[in-house]
């Protein structure tokens, strides 16, 4: 089907905040306008990316109860401790939007960013905004400060939350609990390509339950994962936006480290 793209416009206080195309005759959702009302809602702010590695547990997560989040994934399984739920919420892998669909479909309290591909099974609500989500693309990876109308699959979700947090309006971003390390159970099978369904307890997240048994995920390709940073470390450079690692141990060594508790 021949591209059919719709100039969508949306004014707030006098203001042109986006402009939203519709691709492949995809329908456009009332909620949309909310995305193009965040683009640079927090400028010139600082942005936590959480990510969900095992190095979770060692930090005080309440302290960024007041600032600006983006959360991912199984994060939900923390939310009770950290007493609070992230500002932002994605999910970008099937696997997960399969599995966890009943969670997910029920979160409140977070905006959820989701990918319009996953609306089979990952309902529209007030609190859930579809967003034009590259997977397959020549020249991987690509990378966009243009989220309104494209965002681009880096082999991690961690990767869209960054593109995400520039769309917010970021001077800084801080990644934390991206341990960058993964080690595949002898016990869990292969079930289809990439595809691992998990037969023990999780030690690569920060519960046991996160990819517990029963559930499925994709192979960590840390490599693929490590030409996506290299690209938004790059990019966010000509930007003048810096991002950092605040996270604890772990592997993640191609953004530069700060102290975590140094921030607050």
């Amino acid at each position: 089907m021949k591209n059919r793209i719709v100039r969508f416009y949306y004014r707030t206080k006098g203001r042109l905040l986006g402009i939203i195309q519709e691709k492949y005759g995809r329908p456009l959702f009332k909620n949309e306008k909310t995305f193009i009302s965040l683009k640079n809602k927090y400028k010139n702010q600082r942005v936590f990316v959480i990510g969900n590695g095992p190095s979770l547990n060692e930090m005080n997560l309440k302290h960024l109860k007041n600032e600006i989040t983006i959360g991912c994934n199984g994060l939900f399984l923390k939310f009770d401790e950290m007493g609070f739920a992230p500002a932002f919420y994605t999910v970008e892998d099937n696997l997960v939007a399969e599995d966890r669909r009943n969670i997910i479909n029920n979160l409140q309290n977070t905006i959820k960013i989701l990918p319009y591909d996953l609306r089979y099974c990952l309902k529209p609500d007030k609190n859930t905004i579809f967003i034009n989500f590259i997977r397959n693309y020549p020249g991987f990876p690509d990378f966009s400060f243009d989220c309104e109308n494209m965002v681009y699959w880096g082999g991690t979700v961690t990767y869209l939350n960054i593109q995400l947090a520039c769309y917010l309006g970021a001077k800084e971003i801080y990644l934390i609990g991206i341990d960058h390390d993964y080690t595949i159970p002898e016990k869990d099978i292969c079930v289809d390509g990439a595809v691992i369904e998990s037969k023990s307890y999780d030690q690569n997240h920060f519960h046991p339950d996160y990819f517990g048994p029963g559930f499925r995920y994709h192979d960590p390709r840390v490599d693929r994962m490590e030409m996506a940073y290299k690209k938004a470390k790059t990019a966010l450079k000509k930007h003048n936006i810096k991002i950092f690692n605040a996270g604890v141990g772990g592997k993640l060594r191609i953004f530069d480290r700060i102290d975590y508790d140094s921030l607050f």
